[in-house]
């Protein structure tokens, strides 16, 4: 059994136990459940305690790694400026349809606080005062005068900012002294990663914990609020899913009909193994025979994209951000929102070689901190992320294979040109 659904499992156990619990009357029932939620505030924090170090080492290993890539030639400079302006409209279309579905589908006020009032440490997990609508205030705080107080403040947009002009300021060293730099970033970043599946190891004790508070305080009524984030989150990745294969329909220079007959098995094997780098070479079959675009083009374009593109990251992860900030009533001001997006498309480029439930963590923590939206109820969403994710994956997918055929037509273009 995969530890997503153990976890799963542990989360509807909790949840049961904590309404049967509340409910008893019983002492020694109450003092089994206290155990239980120590265990689960201990979990969490443990979690926490590795988020911004992994995220600075990450960060500055994969700045450094995709310089390295975009001098590597033209047709990589081109995909690399193609996934970054892919990544930035994912995450602008993740906020305007988050944002509008929330709108249409609210949660219920009664059940929103009562899931909040409900989460192991909802006393400390409030909201921070969201900062005035004041973009020079705004852009000064992009810039940290002490980076140590930033991180210490959970201040994640000048932690990335600085991660970033760090790792471009290493790729400006002479090849002998970049390399341990890098080098020990990217240990670094293995041994958070280490850490954290040690910790991700333990996910079943820590959310059944979490969700015996949460079953202790508001009974079953937390399902419903549960339900409804799976809902969100899977209708707008769904919805940019459609976006990106329309444009690879109708902007990458083949028949709707045939594009879409090519992508119809990487989409099958993306949904069962939830794993774009599992679905490579259905991805790489379907380019060189479906489609018939040039090895070198599609043995250089795809491998790559599943290196460093992650086409849904910002979409989910600002759905999940945003629907934590609705659920905490915080409206987020435009700096929040833009900050919100910067990051989402950093922690986008830095986790793609993290493990699954270790990049849904580690990338929404850090919008969520952009956004002032306590982190609290993380890992129960993290339980039910097992649905969301096979949406991610299928998403991934068609936004390589629509890359691909995006830069086919241009290489074709320029080719027809020049001759």
């Amino acid at each position: 059994m995969k530890l997503g659904l153990w976890v799963l499992a542990a989360l509807a156990a909790g949840i049961g136990f904590g309404a049967f619990a509340g409910q008893a009357n019983s002492a020694a029932l109450s003092g089994l459940a206290q155990v239980f939620v120590t265990l689960g505030d201990l979990w969490l924090d443990a979690l926490r305690m590795t988020l911004v170090p992994l995220i600075v080492s990450v960060l500055i290993s994969a700045v450094a790694a995709m310089a390295d890539a975009a001098s590597a030639g033209s047709l990589a400079r081109r995909a690399l400026i193609l996934f970054a302006g892919l990544i930035l409209l994912a995450g602008l279309f993740s906020i305007l349809a988050t944002d509008a579905l929330l709108a249409l589908w609210p949660v219920a006020p009664e059940t929103a606080r009562a899931l909040v009032d409900g989460a192991s440490g909802a006393a400390s997990a409030t909201p921070t005062q969201a900062p005035a609508l004041d973009m020079a205030s705004w852009a000064r705080s992009l810039v940290p005068t002490n980076i140590v107080a930033a991180a210490a403040e959970d201040a994640v947009l000048p932690l990335v900012a600085f991660a970033c002009l760090f790792g471009f300021a290493l790729t400006r060293l002479p090849a002998e002294r970049r390399a341990p730099l890098v080098g020990f970033f990217q240990a670094s970043a293995d041994a958070m990663i280490v850490i954290v599946m040690w910790v991700l190891a333990l996910a079943p004790i820590g959310v059944f914990g979490l969700a015996t508070s949460l079953g202790v305080n508001t009974g079953l009524g937390s399902i419903g609020a549960l339900a409804h984030y799976v809902a969100i989150v899977c209708a707008v990745t769904i919805a940019s899913i459609v976006v990106i294969v329309a444009v690879g329909m109708f902007a990458g220079g083949f028949r709707p009909a045939r594009f879409l007959r090519a992508l119809a098995p990487v989409q099958v094997i993306a949904a069962s193994t939830q794993s774009s780098l599992a679905s490579l070479p259905a991805m790489l079959t379907a380019a060189l025979q479906a489609l018939e675009i040039p090895p070198r083009t599609a043995e250089f374009v795809l491998p790559l994209a599943v290196a460093v593109f992650r086409f849904t990251s910002p979409v989910a992860n600002l759905a999940v951000a945003l629907f934590l900030a609705h659920l905490y009533g915080v409206a987020p001001t435009v700096p929040q929102l833009a900050a919100a997006l910067a990051v989402a498309f950093a922690v986008s480029v830095s986790s793609v070689g993290l493990p699954g439930q270790t990049s849904f963590f580690a990338s929404v923590a850090p919008i969520c901190f952009a956004l002032g939206v306590p982190v609290e109820l993380l890992p129960l969403l993290l339980a039910v992320e097992v649905i969301p994710d096979v949406f991610r994956t299928i998403g991934n997918v068609s936004a390589d294979m629509t890359a691909t055929a995006l830069l086919h037509r241009s290489e074709k273009k320029a080719t027809e040109a020049s001759s």
